[in-house]
């Protein structure tokens, strides 16, 4: 497909030049290009088709930057990259263009996201400062219904809806997040949606009215009068308007002119408006209107059939869920919970064997937390499943809620350490630092799936926060002689000069390493606390180098460096960890970036060994 109207673009502004007809051809041309390029690197495909219109309508009524538009997690900009005149192709690569919304890339990027429910609360304080500066340009924040179950976007309009400030708030609801939503907020949308056609109707009939020359405007000033008569046979209430938002919708976010009338309404009121827009969620890519959770975040793919290229179901996630599954049949009180993440943490089997015991509480994860503790307290024994950069969003409801009095919590911390494409903002890299500064956690890290069943039997047997951690990643092959007992740590002795310490998935880096170099490994299974007995093992070597996928402040490395400084260790301790945030770009390159991988383990051992 050619691309004429994009092409034909030289800056953003060039939109509000086309026609209703060449904004419909340039949304196809968006779509075309979008699939090309996500099919080739793989990306968040299903979201941002759905989005395509409503992208191009608000580029159209509003002038970015200087009116900013504040993506909520930025799962759907690739449309707005596209228009303000970024290449996608290689996105989510190294050099490439970022998955979410990046300031560094672009002055139309004015706020970093890539958690969910934050838009609001951002928008909220660029207004305030645009309007303390003397501006009263609009400010815009784009928000999926899925973040609606977070609870700072609640916060923030209770915030905003008493400002005094030209907020747009565009409702992008297509009834998903990643997984279905739930909840009692997705069943008040659904009513809502229901009655698109008071919308409708109000939307023409003014449109209409307008055009009568002479009268017409004096019959809509009557009519106008009337609006909360008609509005209220539609609805009893409306939940954004209590919060102080004028609410414009539900407008179909696929029919561009009505898109654009809504928009322009909505610059104009000059306070606080909540437009909701519907839109289907993979739009105009048939496969992923049918299975848009599997085309939310998608792998390369064959673009004719949908088909991944290379399709593996092979990962700690599916092993975690099959285990849990196993557990949950020999113990009726093991329950699930998932924020919104049912497919990615491996839990569908669960749902679906034991939906009485499993809970998807939407984007909640200190909701989460805290419910799970909840269950503890009634007797259950819950465990929490979710990603590693999503966890740190609920540390005071660990602390608070599940350690000050210990609560028996299992947390399946999925995507720890190193995780690619999605970048800085999804990297697992400081759980780590923020658990062990919580008093009474234990941590395990297992290197293989064998390890991480072992380790979820212990957490459930034992009291307290109990955390199994485990990478975005299948379990990795090691030389046959490193035969692990999966106890709380293996012990690999060789050459008594150089230890190498590490856990997880580097095990099988470290293991590489030293058959070639004879180091002696200790792979740690348990990470925390540290057991004296690694300490005393480790005191007997010259040279301790500890390789870890974590940041260094807070990680296991510096408390077992610190625990060995005590014990008396005069000779060489080294710490090979994460620096920073590590950027989008293929597990394998960061690990060799940040000397995590066999080659840097291999040659710091045969530096030692000089």
């Amino acid at each position: 497909m050619e691309h004429e109207i994009l092409e034909s673009l030289k800056q953003t502004s060039d939109i509000k030049k086309l026609n209703i007809d060449r904004l419909n051809a340039l949304c196809s041309e968006l779509r075309d290009e979008i699939l090309c390029k996500v099919s080739e690197t793989g990306g968040h495909l299903a979201s941002n088709l759905g989005a395509v219109e409503l992208t191009v309508a608000l580029h159209y009524v509003f002038d970015s930057p200087d009116e900013p538009i504040i993506w909520d997690v930025g799962h759907q900009c690739y449309s707005h990259k596209i228009l303000t005149g970024r290449d996608i192709t290689g996105i989510r690569t190294e050099n490439g263009l970022s998955g979410f919304p990046k300031s560094s890339e672009s002055e139309h990027d004015l706020f970093v996201a890539g958690h969910a429910s934050t838009s609001i609360s951002a928008a909220l304080g660029i207004a305030e400062a645009k309007k303390i500066a003397g501006s009263d340009n609009s400010v815009v924040a784009v928000v999926g219904d899925g973040a609606c179950s977070g609870g700072m976007i609640f916060e923030a309009m209770n915030n905003a809806g008493r400002s005094q400030t030209n907020l747009v708030v565009v409702l992008n609801d297509n009834e998903m997040s990643i997984s279905p939503n739930v909840g009692a907020m997705a069943k008040y949308l659904a009513k809502i949606r229901s009655k698109e056609g008071y919308f409708r109707f109000k939307d023409n009939l003014e449109h209409t009215l307008l055009k009568i020359p002479f009268i017409g405007k004096g019959i809509y000033s009557v009519l106008r009068s009337a609006k909360t008569f008609f509005k209220d046979m539609f609805y009893s209430s409306n939940t954004f308007e209590h919060f102080g938002f004028t609410y414009l919708g539900p407008a179909d976010g696929h029919d561009i002119d009505m898109l654009i009338r809504t928009l322009r309404r909505a610059k104009s009121i000059k306070k606080p408006v909540l437009v909701h827009v519907n839109t289907v969620k993979g739009k105009g890519y048939e496969p992923s209107e049918k299975m848009p959770s599997k085309f939310h975040g998608v792998a390369p793919f064959y673009r004719e059939s949908g088909e991944l290229k290379k399709e593996s179901t092979d990962s700690f996630s599916s092993a975690f869920g099959n285990i849990i599954c196993k557990l949950a049949e020999k113990d009726d009180k093991i329950c699930a919970i998932t924020a919104a993440m049912t497919d990615g943490t491996g839990l569908r089997d669960f749902s679906e064997k034991y939906p009485e015991r499993f809970f998807d509480v939407g984007i909640a994860e200190e909701h989460a937390m805290t419910f799970a503790a909840g269950l503890a307290a009634g007797g259950m024994k819950p465990i929490f499943a979710v990603y590693s950069t999503f966890l740190q969003r609920a540390y005071d409801q660990v602390l608070h809620d599940a350690s000050i009095e210990p609560k028996h919590v299992v947390i399946g911390i999925d995507r720890a350490g190193i995780v690619g494409g999605d970048g800085e903002t999804h990297q697992g890299t400081f759980d780590i630092p923020i658990l062990t500064s919580i008093p009474g956690t234990v941590i395990y890290c297992p290197s293989d799936y064998n390890e991480l069943e072992n380790d979820l039997l212990k957490a459930f047997s034992a009291d307290g926060v109990q955390i199994v951690r485990y990478p975005r990643d299948k379990e990795r092959d090691i030389p046959k002689k490193f035969v692990k007992e999966y106890g709380d740590f293996d012990y690999f002795e060789g050459n008594p000069e150089c230890l190498v310490i590490t856990y997880g998935r580097l095990f099988a880096e470290a293991a590489f390493a030293a058959e070639e170099t004879d180091a002696s490994v200790l792979k740690i299974g348990k990470v925390f606390p540290i057991e004296h007995e690694l300490i005393e093992i480790a005191r007997k070597y010259k040279n301790v180098y500890f390789f870890e996928e974590s940041v260094e402040f807070g990680s296991i490395a510096e408390h077992f460096g610190n625990m060995l400084s005590k014990a008396g260790f005069d000779g060489k301790y080294e710490i090979h960890c994460v620096s920073g945030f590590v950027p989008h770009m293929s597990v394998e390159n960061a690990m060799k970036i940040h000397g995590l991988d066999r080659n840097s383990i291999k040659n710091a051992v045969k530096e030692a060994l000089k």
